[in-house]
């Protein structure tokens, strides 16, 4: 089982993301990127490409507009840095990114999300996307997403099972992974799954990649424990960690919230 670390706003710094390869997550993500902020050259924003070392690190963008993709990927080269894909943000449910047009509100969108697509793969790299089960209940039940995932000829769909206005604490419907597997793509789980026997739930199902968010930010070595390998101490996660963060700097915003949140359950917006 591939197991690939959310992108997790305030958190998934090149710390994070590197203690928790090293824990066992075969793939990580930078938090969520607006495409615009980079392409202005907001420094806070451009920060968040912290691709520091050979962490495998997929970047995480949000953005709508066709136009503005395509400068990012004209000065892409630019930024000097080696991520092993791009990953399209179709799941935040944030108010104001919804009145935007972005996150969620994208997934009906079949036409420009797939244009959308094809201007990332101009570089190369593995595009995939990140999207929830519609805006609301009602685009659920309707099951737009499965003309999404149909129509878009993205490299994988992370499916996180839920709709954009339930929360965390609402169960993820994971009944809904075998309509979407009937349409061929590959896909990769999300939502809820935190034990072995989640993992072997979707092997069963035959999907052989799955997605960590929260639980992650709880215990960053959940990825070595979901694979059959010992429980790692809390403390020594803590040091680990901590020489991290003095080997990769970033703002103390980062090292604040992972220390709040380690060994708690706590909330944390996944993109």
């Amino acid at each position: 089982m591939i197991i690939h670390l959310a992108p997790l706003e305030g958190v998934s710094d090149c710390a994070f993301r590197t203690l928790c390869y090293n824990y066992g997550a075969d793939v990580t993500y930078t938090e969520m990127i607006r495409v615009d902020a980079l392409v202005r050259g907001n420094k806070s924003t451009l920060a968040m490409l912290d691709l520091k070392n050979d962490t495998p690190t997929i970047i995480q963008l949000l953005t709508t507009k066709p136009t503005t993709l395509q400068k990012f990927v004209d000065v892409f080269h630019l930024y000097n840095i080696k991520p092993v894909g791009f990953n399209l943000n179709l799941g935040c449910p944030s108010p104001d990114v919804i009145r935007e047009g972005s996150g969620a509100a994208l997934i009906k969108r079949v036409a420009r999300v797939q244009e959308l697509v094809k201007i990332l793969q101009q570089l190369g790299l593995p595009v995939t996307i990140k999207m929830r089960l519609g805006l609301n209940a009602y685009e659920k039940e309707h099951k737009v997403y499965l003309n999404l995932i149909k129509d878009v000829d993205a490299d994988a769909f992370i499916v996180h099972a839920r709709h954009a206005r339930e929360k965390s604490m609402d169960p993820a419907d994971w009944s809904v992974f075998e309509d979407i597997l009937k349409t061929g793509k590959k896909i990769i789980a999300n939502g809820d799954i935190t034990k072995i026997e989640d993992i072997k739930h979707f092997q069963k199902l035959g999907i052989n990649e799955i997605m960590v968010a929260r639980a992650a930010t709880t215990n960053p070595a959940i990825f070595q424990v979901l694979k059959g390998k010992p429980k790692v101490a809390l403390p020594a996660i803590r040091y680990e960690y901590e020489k991290l963060c003095e080997q990769f700097p970033n703002h103390p915003k980062y090292k604040e919230n992972v220390l709040k949140y380690l060994g708690k359950e706590m909330p944390i917006k996944s993109g």
